[in-house]
C-alpha cells in the first residue's frame, strides 16, 4: 500500500489519526491544542511531526506550506452543536468550522473528512449545514455527511458522530460510504473479561455474564467540569445494569476479594473506544480519561478512510490508465 499524505486538524489523542494510518493516510503534520494530548501523540508516535508553538491553536495553524495534501481530517469541537454545548452553533467562539474552511481553501486537498457529534444534524443547524456545503461546492468540492454508529463497525458501544467528507468533483464519483459489519460487537463482559480477572478477581466471570450488552457512549467530559466519570445520571444508570460503577474511574482492576460493582479503567474505557490495547495516554487520570472519552473511534474512522484512500487512488490508477 502507497501512503497518501494528510493533515489531522483538532488530532486529540490519536483516534483518528489511527484510523487514517491504518487505511494508508501518512500525516504531514498534527494539530492538537491540548498539551496532554500532543504528549500522548508524542509518545506513541514520536516519527508523528505534532506542532508545539502557537500554531497548535487550530486558528493560527497555516495550510499553505501543504498545498496539494491528499487529505484534511480533523473532528473539530463538538460543544456548538451539542445539546450539553447549549447549541450556539456559528455564535459559540470554540466553533472551528471556519478555520478549518480556511484550511481547505488554504491547502486545497484532494479530500476532507470532519467528525462531530448528532447534534449537527438537528434542524436548528440546516442554514449552517447548507452553508457548509455551498462554501465547499464554491471550493470545487462535493460534500455528503451521515450519521455513523460505531457500533456497526465492530466498536462496543454506541456512539453515534456525524461524519462529513467532501471530495473533489473531478473524483467525487469514485467515494462510496462504508457498509456496516455483518456481525455485532462483543459485549463489554466478553470485551474486558481479561483486565476484570486480571489480578483474580473472583467474580470477574459472574461479572461477565451480567455485562452482557454493548456500553453507552463512552462521554469525555469538559475542562469546566470536576473528575472523571462516566456521563449524566442517565448514563450511569445505564451503566449500573452493566454492573459497571459510573461514578469514577479505578486506577487498578479489582482485587481478587472486590465485593460490589467494579469501575472501568483508562485501559478498559480505551478498548471500548477501540483503541489498541499498546496506545498510552499520557498525564494523570483526570486528563487521560479526557483524552479517550473525547476521541473518535479508531475502527470508524478507518472505515470511512479506506473508502477514501480507495477513491483518491482509483484517479491515480485512473489517471495513468489513460
Amino acid at each position: 500500500m502507497n501512503n497518501l499524505s494528510c493533515i489531522e486538524m483538532c488530532a486529540g489523542a490519536g483516534g483518528q489519526a489511527l484510523g487514517l494510518e491504518t487505511s494508508g493516510f501518512e500525516p504531514e503534520v498534527l494539530v492538537e491544542l491540548d498539551e496532554a494530548s500532543r504528549n500522548t501523540l508524542k509518545h506513541n508516535r514520536p516519527h508523528w511531526n505534532v506542532i508545539e508553538n502557537e500554531e497548535c491553536d487550530l486558528r493560527f495553524f497555516n495550510g499553505s506550506p501543504y498545498k496539494g495534501i491528499d487529505l484534511l481530517a480533523g473532528g473539530v469541537p463538538c460543544p456548538p452543536f451539542s445539546k450539553a454545548g447549549k447549541q450556539l452553533g456559528k455564535d459559540d467562539e470554540r466553533d472551528l468550522f471556519p478555520s478549518a474552511l480556511r484550511l481547505v481553501d488554504e491547502c486545497r486537498p484532494k479530500a476532507v473528512m470532519l467528525e462531530n457529534v448528532r447534534g449537527f444534524l438537528d434542524a436548528v443547524f440546516e442554514d449552517y449545514r447548507c452553508n457548509l456545503k455551498r462554501q465547499l461546492e464554491k471550493m470545487g468540492y462535493v460534500t455528503d455527511w451521515r450519521l455513523l454508529n460505531a457500533s456497526d463497525f465492530g466498536v462496543s458501544q454506541l456512539r453515534p458522530r456525524v461524519v462529513i467528507v467532501a471530495i473533489k468533483k473531478d473524483i467525487s464519483q469514485n467515494f462510496s460510504w462504508p457498509k456496516s459489519h455483518v456481525s455485532n460487537p462483543k459485549p463489554v463482559g466478553e470485551l474486558l473479561y481479561d483486565q476484570m480477572v486480571s489480578r483474580g478477581w473472583k467474580g470477574a466471570k459472574k461479572w461477565m455474564k451480567q455485562a452482557d450488552d454493548i456500553a453507552p457512549t463512552i462521554v469525555g467530559g469538559s475542562k469546566k467540569h470536576g473528575g472523571p466519570d462516566l456521563g449524566p445520571t442517565r448514563a450511569k444508570r445505564a451503566w449500573e445494569t452493566l454492573g459497571v460503577d459510573g461514578m469514577g474511574i479505578a486506577n487498578e482492576p479489582p482485587e481478587s476479594d472486590f465485593v460490589g460493582l467494579p469501575r472501568l479503567t483508562i485501559k478498559m474505557v480505551a478498548r471500548i473506544q477501540g483503541f489498541p490495547d499498546g496506545w498510552f495516554f499520557t498525564g494523570k487520570k483526570t486528563p487521560a480519561y479526557r483524552q479517550v472519552g473525547n476521541a473518535f473511534p479508531p475502527p470508524v474512522a478507518q472505515a470511512v478512510a479506506q473508502q477514501i484512500y480507495q477513491c483518491l487512488t482509483q484517479k491515480k490508477i485512473y489517471s495513468l490508465a489513460g
